[in-house]
C-alpha cells in the first residue's frame, strides 16, 4: 500500500496491463480486511462526534484538530466497560484501543472501513466524570442524599452560618441577595479554601463548627464558577458524608447553573447562584412581608374605624328593643288579663245558672226515683210472698213423691226378704253362692241373716245320710 503523505510517482507498472488477477472483488476484499485486522493494536485520543448506537454495534468518529477516523464498537463490549449514563455522548474525550478493520459488504450492502475499538475509556474531564458517577451511586446507595432534605428549615433565620472565601463574588453576590430579602439578621462566617487539595477537608470542619453553635440556623456553601477540576473539591467523599449527617440543614450554591457536584445530591437545597442561595434560606422577602403587613394594619385600622361607626349605631338602635318590646308585652298581657277577668265573671255566672237547672233537674229525677223504689219494694214483696208459697207447694210434693219411692225400695229390699226368715248364701269373698254345686266346690259358705252372719262347713250327701 502506498503511503497518502508521499507525492505520487509516474510508475509504468501503473499503466501496464499485465497485472496480477484479475480477481474477484470479495476475493479481494476479503484479504484487505484479513490484512488490516493483522496491523498492530493502537491506542487513539480524540473527541467524539455523530455518536449513534444499533442493535449489534454503536458508531461514532473519533476527531482532533488533524483528522477523524470512523469509529465501531460491539454493543456488548460498550455495556461491559460499565460507564455512567450519557457518559459516551457527542464531545466526550475518550481514549480507546483497537485497530483497523474493514466490511467487505455483499451484493446488496455497501463496504465500510472503521476502527475496531475493543476498550473505551474517558480522558481528562471525563475521568473525573466517571469518578464522579461512580461515588453518586455509592453516595445514593448509602441512603445519604435524603437526611438533609428531611430537616426542617426556619422561613426566616435569625442566624445563617457561611461558608466561603471572603471578598470573593460569590460571597457579594449572597449579600446583596440577603439585603434584597431585607433580611437583618446575624451572619456567622467560616472562611475555608474553596479550590485546592486543603478545600474539602477545612469546608468540612468549617461545617462541623457552625453545626456546634446552637444559635446558627441554616448554613450556606456557596463558591463562584469553574471546571470540574476547579470544582472537584466538592465532589470529596469526605466532606458529602459529614453535610449528609449534620444536624444543621446546609444549602448548596456551588457553581453556576450548568455546574454540577456532589454537595447538591447531599444538602437540604441545590441552589444555582448565591443569590439562589438568599432566596432559599430566607424564604419570605422580609421587605416585602413587612409592606404588606403595614398595607395589612392600615387596612385593618380603617376597616376597624368603620365597623365601630357602623356598629355603634346598630347598637343603639338595639338598645332600645328591649324597651320597646317591654311595652309592648305588658300592654299585651294587660289585654289578656281583662280578658281573664271578664271570661272568669262571665263563667262564674255561667256555672252558678247551670247548677242551679242542674239541681232542680236532680230533684225531679230524686223523686222520681223514690217512686220508683217504693212500687219496686212492694213488687219484691208480692212476688217473695209468691214464691214461698210454690216454694212450700214445691217442697211438699217432692216429699210425698220419695216417700212412694221409699216404699218401692223397701219392697224391693233383700234386708226385707231375710226378716220374713230366709237366709243369703255367700263365698268368704262375699260373692253370692247360687248353687248346690257351687256350695260343694267352695266347701265353706256363710249365711248371712237379717240379724247377723255365720260361716258354715258343706258336707257331702252320703255323709248327711249316714248320720241320719
Amino acid at each position: 500500500m502506498t503511503d497518502p503523505a508521499q507525492p505520487r510517482l509516474d510508475l509504468p507498472e501503473e499503466r501496464d496491463p499485465r497485472l496480477p488477477g484479475p480477481f474477484g472483488v470479495g476475493r479481494w476484499a476479503a484479504g484487505f480486511r484479513d490484512f488490516l485486522r493483522e496491523r498492530q493494536r493502537v491506542l487513539l485520543i480524540g473527541e467524539v462526534t455523530n455518536f449513534r448506537r444499533a442493535r449489534a454495534s454503536a458508531y461514532f468518529e473519533l476527531r482532533d484538530s488533524d483528522g477523524a477516523v470512523p469509529c465501531a464498537i460491539w454493543t456488548s463490549d460498550l455495556d461491559r466497560l460499565g460507564l455512567p449514563e450519557g457518559a459516551l455522548r457527542d464531545g466526550s474525550e475518550v481514549i480507546v484501543a483497537g485497530g483497523p478493520d474493514f466490511y467487505p459488504g455483499t451484493a446488496t450492502a455497501s463496504p465500510s472501513f472503521s476502527f475496531r475499538v475493543s476498550y473505551l475509556r474517558l480522558a481528562g474531564e471525563g475521568d473525573l466524570l466517571a469518578r464522579l458517577a461512580a461515588l453518586q451511586a455509592q453516595l445514593e446507595a448509602d441512603g445519604l442524599f435524603a437526611p438533609q432534605k428531611l430537616l426542617p428549615r426556619p422561613a426566616i433565620p435569625k442566624t445563617i452560618g457561611v461558608v466561603t472565601a471572603r471578598n470573593s463574588a460569590a460571597c457579594a453576590d449572597l449579600l446583596a441577595g440577603l439585603e434584597r430579602r431585607g433580611w437583618r439578621g446575624t451572619i456567622v462566617w467560616a472562611d475555608a479554601p474553596v479550590q485546592d487539595r486543603r478545600a474539602a477537608g477545612a469546608i468540612a470542619a468549617a461545617l462541623r463548627d457552625l453545626a456546634l453553635i446552637p444559635q446558627v440556623e441554616v448554613a450556606v456553601v456557596c463558591r463562584g464558577g469553574g471546571s470540574l477540576t476547579d470544582l472537584w473539591a466538592f465532589c470529596d467523599e469526605a466532606l458529602c458524608r459529614t453535610v449528609a449527617l449534620l444536624r444543621l440543614p446546609v444549602i448548596s450554591a456551588v457553581g453556576h447553573e450548568s455546574d454540577r457536584t456532589l454537595i447538591d445530591d447531599v444538602s437540604a437545597v441545590c441552589c444555582s447562584t448565591p443569590t439562589h442561595a438568599a432566596n432559599e434560606a430566607v424564604r419570605v422577602n422580609v421587605g416585602a412581608a413587612r409592606e404588606d403587613l403595614l398595607a395589612g394594619a392600615s387596612s385593618a385600622a380603617r376597616a376597624a374605624s368603620v365597623a365601630i361607626a357602623s356598629r355603634g349605631r346598630r347598637l343603639a338602635e338595639l338598645a332600645g328593643g328591649p324597651g320597646r318590646s317591654l311595652r309592648s308585652e305588658r300592654a299585651r298581657l294587660h289585654q289578656m288579663l281583662r280578658e281573664v277577668r271578664a271570661s272568669s265573671t262571665r263563667g262564674y255566672f255561667e256555672r252558678g245558672r247551670l247548677a242551679a237547672r242542674h239541681g232542680l233537674v236532680l230533684s225531679r229525677k230524686a223523686a222520681v226515683a223514690t217512686a220508683a223504689e217504693r212500687t219496686g219494694r212492694s213488687t219484691l214483696s208480692r212476688l217473695g210472698r209468691a214464691t214461698e208459697a210454690r216454694m212450700a207447694q214445691s217442697m211438699q210434693q217432692e216429699r210425698r213423691r220419695l216417700e212412694a219411692l221409699a216404699v218401692a225400695e223397701r219392697a224391693h229390699d233383700p234386708e226385707r226378704t231375710l226378716e220374713r226368715g230366709y237366709a243369703l248364701v255367700a263365698a268368704d269373698d262375699g260373692a253370692p253362692v247360687t248353687s248346690a254345686a257351687t256350695a260343694r266346690r267352695r266347701g265353706r259358705v256363710v249365711l248371712r241373716f237379717a240379724d247377723d252372719a255365720v260361716g258354715a262347713r258343706i258336707e257331702r250327701g252320703e255323709d248327711v245320710e249316714r248320720e241320719a
